[in-house]
């Protein structure tokens, strides 16, 4: 059984709450736990499980968001099935988040535009997530930036490959890059205070992590756990 637990995404200005990240997970032996090949999740389940998530959250919010790679994002029976979930949540916008994952897939920038297009007819957005890292480097991203909506700066990414030091000259850089592409910029894995002032200091308000609020559970009618 798979359901999605959710994290807030907060306006830190505003103190207001504009979305949510869906992020999936698997029942195992009475524990919730990541799964092992996010692939073999039927894209049918995924978007059933939106469209039951987002329909109980849509008086609440303005958006929910969750992640695809590369290959995911461009393949046409996975874009069906989030079409259908947007109509069904609408006006609850759907943002998918593209990641830095490697995929044996080899996937080239016009597939990424070509599909951007056919996601904007139907007011899907594409989110560029975990900037700076993997293959979401700045040189692997310019081509396709300015057909984006948002991007995210994921600083548990940073931190995981031991580059805790570089995240604020890269953080000002991706910055500069969503004034000058006119992007959102959602900064990911705020733990304490102090990265909470740093975004205070380089005015990026939009921001997520586990100081404003841990992912958690969200049931589902008829769920007895």
């Amino acid at each position: 059984m798979y359901r999605y637990f959710l994290q807030p995404q907060l306006d830190a200005l505003n103190n207001s709450l504009i979305g949510y990240e869906l992020l999936i997970r698997q029942h195992v032996d009475d524990k919730w736990i990541l799964p092992h090949n996010f692939e073999s999740i039927p894209i049918d389940v995924q978007a059933d499980l939106i469209a039951r998530t987002a329909k109980k959250l849509m008086l609440k919010i303005g958006s929910v968001s969750f992640n695809v790679n590369q290959g995911q994002f461009i393949d046409c029976t996975i874009a069906q099935a989030i079409l259908n979930a947007q109509k069904q949540i609408y006006p609850v916008n759907l943002v998918l988040e593209v990641t830095e994952e490697v995929t044996d897939e080899h996937v080239t920038n016009q597939q990424i535009i070509d599909q951007v297009h056919f996601f904007d007819e139907h007011g899907i957005q594409l989110s560029l997530d975990d900037i700076g890292t993997g293959l979401n480097t700045y040189d692997h991203l310019k081509p396709i930036l300015r057909y984006a909506s948002e991007i995210k700066f994921a600083m548990q990414n940073f931190r995981q490959e031991g580059r805790e030091a570089e995240i604020p000259e890269n953080l000002k850089f991706w910055k500069g890059i969503a004034d000058q592409y006119k992007l959102r910029l959602i900064l990911e894995g705020v733990e304490n205070q102090e990265e909470s002032d740093m975004a205070d200091d380089l005015e990026i308000d939009l921001r997520q992590g586990w100081f404003y609020g841990k992912p958690h559970l969200f049931k589902l009618d008829g769920d007895k756990f």
